[in-house]
């Protein structure tokens, strides 16, 4: 839904509590998939400008340490005009907020259609456009199944792996990378499809997530599980075998909410 209502108060601080007990951190949250910075259309950018908003208002309000977003999708004109129109759309709808600590996070997408940010330097391009007018920074979030369906980022292999970070690092700056969703992919390498699947039952596969959360430059970033319920506990069970792979304890692996 385009319109959302601000969080209610005793909420938050029954949220709050809830962080201090269990030591929730960082707290991550995702903007609504309807928005759409990227588009040109001056009706629907507006309207995504507002939702946006809106997003960045209720982070703020429940103490958010990163709000992850999707780069949005330039059909019907170039890449380019869209890179531009999400950069605008960024510095519209943060102004005059005062953010605290949040972040705003682009991930990184699979490259269905016409989807911006299936090249790490199209999220580098955002970053570089928006982030001098900005007073919330601008990092970043990689998905997993999205570099490896978009066949850019083959993160099943060593060899793949090793190119993805060697880019990231060169491209991103790997400190500016907060979160990573591991996500397992349904889709081939190449297919650009963005279907999530369970821990070791897509194409990543079991070693390829060992290799990943066990990556010395990767393997102090927080996880967040993206990956299918179909039936009750899957949560707890991908949240299990992601651990059953990690040999250092310092890698942080939480479920979305």
């Amino acid at each position: 839904m385009w319109r959302a209502l601000p969080p209610d108060p005793a909420q938050v601080r029954l949220l709050q509590k809830a962080r201090e007990k269990f030591d929730l951190t960082p707290l991550v949250i995702h903007d609504s998939y309807l928005i759409n910075l990227a588009s040109i259309n001056p009706d629907l950018h507006a309207q995504s400008v507002r939702a946006f908003r809106g997003e960045l208002e209720r982070a703020i309000a429940i103490g958010a340490d990163y709000l992850v977003m999707h780069p949005g999708n330039c059909k019907g004109y170039t890449c380019e005009q869209g890179l531009v129109a999400i950069a605008r759309g960024l510095i519209e709808a943060s102004r005059g907020l005062k953010a605290g600590h949040l972040q705003i996070l682009l991930e990184n997408t699979a490259g269905a259609g016409n989807a911006i940010g299936t090249k790490f330097e199209e999220l580098a391009t955002i970053r570089e456009l928006a982030g001098k007018y900005l007073s919330i920074p601008v990092n970043y979030c990689i998905d997993t199944c999205h570099c490896y369906a978009s066949g850019l980022y083959d993160v099943s292999t060593e060899v793949g792996l090793k190119h993805m970070v060697a880019q990231a690092t060169a491209i991103l700056g790997i400190d500016n990378i907060k979160v990573i969703h591991a996500n397992d992919s349904k889709g081939l390498l190449g297919t650009r499809l963005d279907r999530h699947q369970h821990i070791g039952q897509g194409y990543i596969g079991l070693e390829g997530f060992r290799r990943i959360l066990n990556h010395p430059q990767l393997r102090g970033k927080a996880f967040i599980l993206e990956t299918p319920v179909d039936e009750d506990g899957d949560e707890r069970k991908n949240l299990d075998t992601l651990k059953s792979l990690c040999r250092k304890s310092r890698t942080t692996i939480k479920k979305s909410s």
